[in-house]
């Protein structure tokens, strides 16, 4: 009987012996929450639930008064030669004029364009060279982009007929339908890309067909139902827009973990010689213990960000957290029960010269070697390895992050990228003005008009802002919308003076000193600015919830003060070593060619914050596992540094396969053309590379080491701590005779069955409570 302690190693149990149950009703589970999912539809974060501070005021204004604000677009007709007075050159605009003017909404008679503003004479650049025609689609903005094509081939004919000048169009709809064309495109070639990639890595790990399907058919499985409770979850929590990759990513990486951290554990013990059902409850009790752990210090990590208030962070952890929890009860109820069904045909479909599985309890050869040498010198490792993470780190002290534009956000040879940065350079701020939405007691009050006006002279005075300020009524309401273009390039320290100045001088002077007037300031710079000052908020927050939940978890699991202090330790170092990296590559410009991309100057501003999230929960995964399997050795009988010894030695051919199973998959995030997503993708493989390597593989046996006993301290006031299962304590039958072991075990020289009857390979001393190890017979 498994130890009542010991959550997972029941659980195990019920699956191994309730097999088609535990199946059928994880299939039964899964079609379920598609098809409710389906049903109840997705509900996604609006404006107003996106927006904070001012800016998000501003959102909660148009919100409330009914306004359906339209896609604006923009069209830019320059030439080199030809002035804007130029006949040809006026030619050319009013032909755009009049042709999106006669553009039709698809199977609607309607127009699909509304307010059309001539760019004469507000609209002509300094230089006298370029004309901004500004318009809004018909109807939402969200639906604008359905509606957007016949206005593109509308413009595109208009640039055929006039080859003097240039015609470009940029707007909230085209860019919308050039992202789903393109960009979405991008993200679906990713995403699969992944899949693949990730099997084949565990063809060369398992060597066998159906032992490397497994780990990924569950952890896909794990997603779809995941995808359906997100969707039911989001009329509770709206779903931003990248929930679906950041779920499809973590998902995938920490499905396939757990699965691999199970099946290499009973494999382990089939080799060994151990009967299947005593393999699989060792599995059970030990990496089934383990994952459990792993997978709730994920879910305490991510739920940290519910603390942010930021509703794209917790739509973004809602999400993780939905799938981490989705792969942990696959693993510990189904993947018991696939296991028992299949047995040892679990290795069917071996590929010759793949079959990696040989001698599976003897560990890696490779990192036996390293292992020898840090076991002899712990100091001076701990010295080197550290050291080397804290230099990585030092960069991150001067990281800079920022919401980045979109010719930051994209390569500059796309089409979409050098329009905006025609607009930008012609019409400063023009892409992405300020927008003040002022709310009114009496919209008609001619004190309000007057305040306007005023505006636009102080707005323009101050040498921070230009021309054209536009003022447009929403409709009837009592809600009014300026427009005001600000110096610099919208998200540098020109546009952030620019902004402060209009919130700060400009409004109270003007719009400010009317009573019953309320004008919050919206727009890209606005946004980003009121993003920051709330990440900055809840950082610290956030920093105290997830270090203090894992510093927590760890003392529990282990009954061990140095344990849940090193874990914390080296989590942190693991981070800020990820954090360095991406200073160098993504600010500095070091190896940025490496990675296809131009430094942008700064990391996205939400990426350290959710890197940190999840990180700290991932590098959990690979901590708990190998810690636990050194804390089980230690309670059979062995020192620490031999318990060190055997538990990196066992550990370190999954921890590799695994670490390289994620490295791979969020490298092919980091070959996205958005920024964001290549930042995301690279500072994640970079940080499971360090963690799987140099801590785990260095640090860690190298500071275990030198804390000797000292690594199992716990105070005697902490006493009360519930005590917890490590290892096979309740498992202790030898194999029947008979029966049947694996042919990699009798193969490669291990007897059947491998222990005398106790079946641990340890003998008990008088006191029961610590065991003395003894070789096995023979």
């Amino acid at each position: 009987m498994a130890s009542r302690r010991n959550f997972a190693a029941s659980i195990g149990g019920w699956s191994a012996q309730h097999r088609k149950t535990a199946v059928f009703g994880w299939l039964l589970f899964v079609v379920l929450a598609v098809v409710i999912g389906n049903m109840s539809g997705s509900q996604e974060i609006t404006k107003a639930e996106r927006g904070v501070g001012e800016s998000g005021r501003a959102a909660r204004i148009i919100d409330d008064a009914g306004i359906k604000e339209p896609a604006g677009e923009m069209v830019l007709v320059r030439s080199d030669k030809l002035v804007a007075q130029d006949p040809k050159f006026r030619a050319a605009v009013d032909d755009v004029i009049n042709r999106v003017n006669a553009t039709q909404v698809k199977g609607d008679k309607g127009p699909a364009t509304q307010h059309m503003r001539s760019p004469y004479p507000g609209g002509i650049s300094s230089d006298k060279h370029s004309a901004l025609i500004q318009f809004d689609m018909v109807g939402e903005d969200d639906k604008a982009v359905d509606n957007i094509q016949p206005v593109l081939d509308a413009v595109a004919e208009a640039r055929k007929a006039h080859p003097d000048v240039a015609i470009e169009q940029f707007g909230d709809a085209s860019g919308d339908k050039w992202f789903q064309d393109t960009i979405a495109k991008d993200f679906t070639r990713a995403e699969w890309t992944a899949v693949p990639l990730a099997l084949g890595i565990l063809l060369v790990a398992f060597g066998a067909v159906v032992a490397a399907l497994l780990p990924v058919a569950l952890a896909l499985t794990a997603f779809v139902a995941a995808g359906g409770l997100l969707a039911l979850s989001s009329h509770l929590m709206p779903v931003g827009d990248n929930a679906q990759s950041v779920m499809l990513l973590i998902g995938l990486a920490v499905g396939v973990d757990y699965c691999m951290f199970y099946l290499r554990r009973e494999r382990e013990e089939r080799a060994k010689g151990r009967d299947p059902e005593t393999a699989l409850r060792i599995a059970a009790a030990t990496s089934g213990r383990s994952v459990l752990i792993s997978g709730i210090t994920v879910i305490v990590a991510m739920a940290g960000m519910l603390l942010s208030g930021l509703s794209e962070f917790e739509s973004m952890a809602s999400a993780t957290i939905l799938v981490v929890l989705t792969a942990v009860l696959g693993s510990l109820t189904v993947l018991p029960a696939i296991l028992s069904m299949l047995g040892d045909r679990v290795d069917l479909g071996k590929i010759p010269g793949l079959a990696k599985m040989r001698r599976p309890t003897e560990g890696s050869k490779a990192w036996g070697k390293i292992l020898g040498v840090v076991l002899n010198r712990p100091r001076a490792t701990a010295v080197l390895a550290g050291g080397l993470l804290i230099a990585l780190t030092i960069p991150a002290l001067g990281m800079k992050t920022s919401e980045l534009p979109i010719d930051k956000e994209l390569p500059t040879s796309l089409s979409i990228v050098q329009t905006y940065q025609h607009i930008e350079k012609a019409f400063p701020g023009g892409p992405a003005p300020a927008q003040i939405v002022v709310k009114a007691n009496n919209p008609d009050d001619p004190k309000l008009a007057a305040a306007f006006e005023n505006l636009r002279r102080e707005a323009v005075a101050t040498g921070q802002m230009h021309e054209p300020i536009e003022v447009e009524r929403q409709g009837t309401t009592n809600v009014f919308k300026v427009s005001v273009p600000l110096a610099g390039s919208g998200n540098d320290s020109t546009s952030d003076k620019a902004l402060a100045t209009l919130r700060g001088k400009v409004i109270p002077n003007t719009l400010g000193k009317l009573d019953g007037v309320d004008a919050p300031v919206t727009g890209n710079t606005a946004g980003s600015k009121d993003f920051n000052d709330k990440l900055d908020d809840a950082r610290l927050p956030i920093f105290a919830f997830v270090l203090g939940f894992a510093f927590l978890l760890m003392l529990v699991s282990f009954r061990s003060v140095a344990i849940a202090v090193t874990a914390i330790v080296l989590n942190l170092l693991s981070v800020g070593a990820a954090y360095g990296v991406m200073t160098l590559v993504f600010q500095h410009g070091y190896g940025d060619s490496l990675v296809g991309t131009d430094a942008p100057g700064a990391v996205v501003s939400w990426i350290p914050m959710f890197l940190f999230v999840i990180l700290f929960g991932l590098s959990m995964d690979y901590h708990v596992f190998v810690v636990s399997r050194i804390r089980e050795a230690y309670d059979k009988g062995m020192d620490t540094k031999s318990a060190v010894s055997h538990g990196i030695r066992t550990t370190a051919g999954v921890v590799t396969s695994a670490a390289t199973i994620m490295v791979a998959v969020f490298a092919v995030f980091g070959t996205l053309s958005m920024q964001s997503m290549k930042q995301f993708g690279v500072g994640l493989a970079v940080a499971v590379l360090l963690d799987a390597t140099i801590i785990r593989g260095l640090l860690l046996p190298a500071v275990m080491t030198l804390l000797g006993d000292h690594n199992w301290y716990l105070p005697r006031w902490l006493g009360w701590l519930p005590q917890m299962d490590h290892g096979d304590e309740a498992v202790q039958a030898p194999a029947p005779a008979g029966e049947p072991v694996p042919a990699y075990a009798s193969a490669n020289g291990y007897p059947a069955p491998m222990y005398e009857s106790g079946g641990t390979g340890y003998d008990e001393n008088v006191s029961g409570s610590r065991r003395i190890p003894r070789p096995p017979v023979g």
